[in-house]
């Protein structure tokens, strides 16, 4: 079972990274009334919380540059940077370094106890597959925003 998880994953993030390559850049800033976000935002959530994700289920060293934090954590939005974002070439190469990462995994990792319990609301993870397995779901929630974004992006440069 645990190495099918793995195999979704670097299949969910393969299907990202196209997605991502495939999405001019001039439209992941466009910010669509009505929400808080932009497809550059979605993309940088996604690496930010899979390295997060990674540190805590197996202890892996964080990857990304700190300014990942101030721009993309939970509860942060484009009107409120005050930094340059990363450029999408810089995305997809960390989306890359990532997916190599997920290639390093073995299905022993995933059933590692974690060292403390990781709570979200009323969820608690135990072990790092538990928890790895959330960061999946998460890239496809966003993933699936992201494709939304694109297309009520395009609707809008189409007016």
């Amino acid at each position: 079972m645990s190495e099918m998880v793995i195999n979704t994953a670097k299949v969910l993030r393969q299907i990202t990274q196209q997605q991502v390559q495939a999405t001019p850049e001039e439209l992941f800033d466009v910010q669509i009334a009505g929400f808080n976000n932009t497809i550059r935002w979605n993309v940088g959530h996604i690496i930010y919380w899979m390295d997060q994700y990674s540190t805590l289920s197996f202890a892996s060293p964080s990857v990304i540059p700190d300014t990942y934090k101030t721009l993309f954590n939970s509860g942060t939005k484009p009107s409120d940077w005050s930094s340059t974002p990363p450029s999408k070439k810089e995305m997809l190469g960390i989306l890359a370094a990532q997916l190599l990462r997920m290639s390093e995994l073995t299905p022993e990792m995933l059933e590692v106890k974690l060292s403390t319990p990781y709570a979200m609301g009323p969820f608690q993870f135990n072990t790092a597959g538990e928890l790895f397995n959330f960061a999946i779901i998460h890239e496809a929630i966003h993933l699936g925003t992201i494709s939304s974004k694109l297309k009520g992006s395009v609707a809008l440069t189409k007016v």
